[in-house]
C-alpha cells in the first residue's frame, strides 16, 4: 500500500532528496516549504502524487491549514519528516535576541508546531513514523554555531522525551542526525550569520567562520544516498530512535563518547559524594 508522506522544507536540500526516494518507492507525498511555486516546480514530473503546499512553520495557522489540505487530499499521514530548518551561526554574543528568537522560531517551535498538529492523526490512525532532522550539531558544540547547535539539541531532547510518550499508540520516533552533506546549508540564501559586532574576537571570529564557508559544497555527505536510508528506516518494523549519518560524524560522535567516559570516570567520586550517607554506602 502506498505510504503518505508529509514532508516539511521539502523545496531543495536533503528534504526533496527524501521527497524524490519517496516517490520512486510508490509512495505519495505532501512536500511543503515557504514558496509553494518553487516545491510545485521541484515535482513538476510527479503528477498527482505530490501535494505542493506552501508553508511557513512558524506560522500555527498555516501549519494547520497544511495538514488538513493533505488529510483532504490523501485521508491520512503515515510519516512526518521535520526537515524545515536554517543555521544561525556566528558566537553567542554576536547574535542580537531577535536573531536567537527567529531561529528558535523555525527549528525549535516550528518543529514543535507541525509535530502537535499531525500527532492526532497518528494516534487516531495508532501508527505513524516520525522522522526528525537533527544534526551532529545536535550531539555536539562546536564554536561559532552556539545558536544553532542549542537549537538542535533541544530537538534532541524533546524527541527522546516525545518517543517515550507516543509509543503506546503504535508512533514511532528517529532522529536524523546529519554530518556534513553536500546541501545548500552554508550558502547565503540559507546560513545566517550574528550582525552584532563584539570587541576581542577578532582573529578567531575570522577563522571560525572562514572554517564554515569554505566547505560549502565540499561536504562529504551525499544528500541522495541519506534519503535511501531513511526509506530503510521507514521500513523497518524496529527502526532507531537516533540515527547518525556521515563517517564525519560518526567519527566526532565516536570521540565525544570516549570524551564523556573519560570525564565520567574521573570525577565518578565526586559524583557518589553528593547523595545522602546511607545512600553513599550502599553505592
Amino acid at each position: 500500500m502506498s505510504r503518505i508522506w508529509f514532508i516539511t522544507g521539502a523545496s531543495r536540500g536533503i528534504g526533496a532528496e527524501i521527497a524524490r526516494a519517496a516517490l520512486a518507492a510508490g509512495d505519495t507525498v505532501a512536500a511543503t516549504g515557504r514558496d509553494r511555486e518553487q516545491v510545485a516546480r521541484t515535482f513538476a514530473d510527479a503528477g498527482d502524487r505530490v501535494l505542493a503546499l506552501g508553508l511557513d512553520v512558524t506560522q500555527e495557522q498555516q501549519v494547520q491549514a497544511a495538514v488538513d489540505a493533505t488529510l483532504a487530499k490523501f485521508g491520512r499521514i503515515d510519516l512526518l519528516v521535520n526537515n524545515a530548518g536554517y543555521g544561525q551561526l556566528g558566537l553567542f554574543e554576536q547574535n542580537e535576541p531577535a536573531e536567537i528568537a527567529r531561529q528558535y522560531a523555525t527549528n525549535v517551535f516550528g518543529l514543535f508546531s507541525v509535530t502537535r498538529a499531525v500527532l492526532p492523526v497518528m494516534r487516531k490512525q495508532r501508527s505513524g513514523h516520525i522522522f526528525n532532522v537533527t544534526s551532529v550539531a545536535g550531539l555536539i558544540g562546536s564554536p561559532g554555531a552556539s545558536i544553532y547547535c542549542s537549537s538542535k539539541f533541544a530537538v534532541e531532547g524533546f524527541s527522546e522525551s516525545l518517543a517515550k510518550e507516543v509509543a503506546q499508540f503504535g508512533i514511532k520516533i528517529t532522529l536524523i542526525e546529519p554530518g556534513p552533506f553536500r546541501t545548500d546549508f552554508l550558502d547565503g540564501s540559507s546560513v545566517r550569520f550574528g550582525s552584532r559586532a563584539v570587541d576581542g574576537y577578532g582573529e578567531f571570529v575570522a577563522r571560525t567562520n572562514a572554517a564554515y564557508l569554505d566547505r560549502n559544497h565540499q561536504q562529504p555527505g551525499d544528500p541522495a544516498k541519506l534519503a535511501q536510508a531513511v526509506m530503510v528506516l521507514a521500513a523497518t518494523e524496529h527502526p532507531p530512535l537516533r540515527y547518525l549519518a556521515g563517517s564525519d560524524g560518526l567519527g566526532r560522535f565516536d570521540g565525544k563518547l570516549a570524551s564523556m567516559r573519560a570525564e565520567l570516570d574521573q570525577w565518578r567520586a565526586l559524583t557518589l559524594s553528593t547523595d545522602f550517607a546511607a545512600q553513599a554506602a550502599a553505592e
